[in-house]
């Protein structure tokens, strides 16, 4: 069944994988399935937090079955999707001794580092070992909109050092990027500034940078939003 699954366009694929866990997900013959659907979330920029969940289920169970790259690939996805909480979620099913191993070391670090708003230290990290990021497509963008989005959430103008540093863009590329959020998404750089490192950015006001704008927690700021503006860096 792996190999019919895996010639299987993107759209067929998921459907008949979800197909497949609604009638047995802890069936170990779907495991190839399932794994296949890994690889072709990566290759296809998709996502499918419930698959990769009932597929780490399954290596406990067949622990010797357990391919450590399609674990590394679920465990990046899983990081992309912050802030909701499917890297710990994911984390939880992965025995104690493959998180010892370097490659999981180092996402459980780049978890840490996005979790405690340490973006420096993230993108020195991430740059130390791009052949595990790097596999993943997008990844890169999902962190930025994450950045932004915390940002959007702290600052109500934000220099331009910080938000360079934040979602690791400089010089040329980081005005591209300002200019599309002027364009776009409200934001304001503020006059007589410059355009060095004294810069500050005025961004449009929301419940958590402007408190005395709180309504319902339903009215913030959606991350999916945030992430329509990075196609211009590609």
């Amino acid at each position: 069944m792996g190999r019919e699954l895996q010639k299987q366009p993107q759209q067929e694929m998921a459907s008949a994988v979800e197909q497949l866990l609604a009638v047995n997900p802890y069936n170990p013959d779907i495991l190839p399935d399932l794994e296949n659907y890994v690889n072709e979330q990566v290759s296809s920029e998709t996502y499918s937090l419930d698959a990769n969940l009932c597929l780490l289920r399954l290596y406990q169970f067949e622990p010797e079955r357990m391919s450590t790259q399609i674990v590394a690939r679920i465990l990046v996805k899983a990081l992309m999707a912050i802030p909701a909480p499917d890297f710990s979620l994911c984390l939880f099913l992965i025995p104690e001794r493959v998180q010892m191993e370097d490659q999981f070391k180092t996402l459980i670090i780049l978890s840490h580092y996005l979790e405690t708003g340490k973006f420096r230290q993230f993108w020195d990290e991430a740059a130390k070992n791009r052949h595990i990021v790097e596999a993943v497509p997008g990844f890169e963008q999902a962190i930025q909109a994450y950045a932004v989005h915390v940002l959007s959430l702290t600052y109500q103008k934000v220099p331009r050092s910080v938000l360079a540093e934040a979602i690791n863009i400089e010089g040329l590329s980081l005005d591209k990027f300002l200019e599309h959020q002027v364009a776009n998404s409200g934001w304001i750089l503020e006059k007589g500034k410059g355009h060095g490192k004294g810069q500050l950015i005025v961004i449009p006001p929301n419940e958590f940078n402007h408190p005395e704008l709180k309504k319902k927690s339903s009215d913030s700021i959606p991350l999916e939003h945030i992430t329509r503006i990075f196609p211009i860096l590609g």
